[in-house]
């Protein structure tokens, strides 16, 4: 009988640390749960940020003639096929636009008739 009280009393001890460890469980998941959504709130919101971003054009750069305006008045052949630029993303986007501009010029073309 006396082995029968101390297994019983050893699992309520037995319960009461599962207990503990369970409460102490359920407070660090409501605290996971708490940052979770807090991170989500952020992201969100960042995601909003990048959308608005992309959705607000920048005004175009004033670009300087790169040449003078001798060369400017040279006539192109009309046979003259210029080399097209493509942008990869991988390269700087000022640069091409700078080298993009810059070939519709020598062209005669207008940088307004290709937006």
């Amino acid at each position: 009988m006396h082995a029968l009280q101390e297994t019983v009393a050893a699992s309520k001890m037995d319960q009461e640390r599962i207990q503990v460890d369970l409460a102490a469980s359920q407070a660090r998941n409501e605290e996971l749960h708490k940052t979770n959504e807090e991170l989500r709130r952020n992201l969100q919101q960042v995601g909003e940020r990048v959308v608005d971003e992309r959705a607000l054009p920048t005004p175009p750069k004033a670009f300087l003639m790169p040449f003078s305006q001798v060369i400017m008045d040279t006539v192109i052949p009309a046979t003259f096929v210029g080399p097209k630029p493509a942008f990869t993303g991988v390269e700087d986007p000022k640069a091409h636009l700078t080298a993009f501009h810059t070939q519709i010029m020598l062209s005669r073309g207008s940088v307004a008739s290709c937006s």
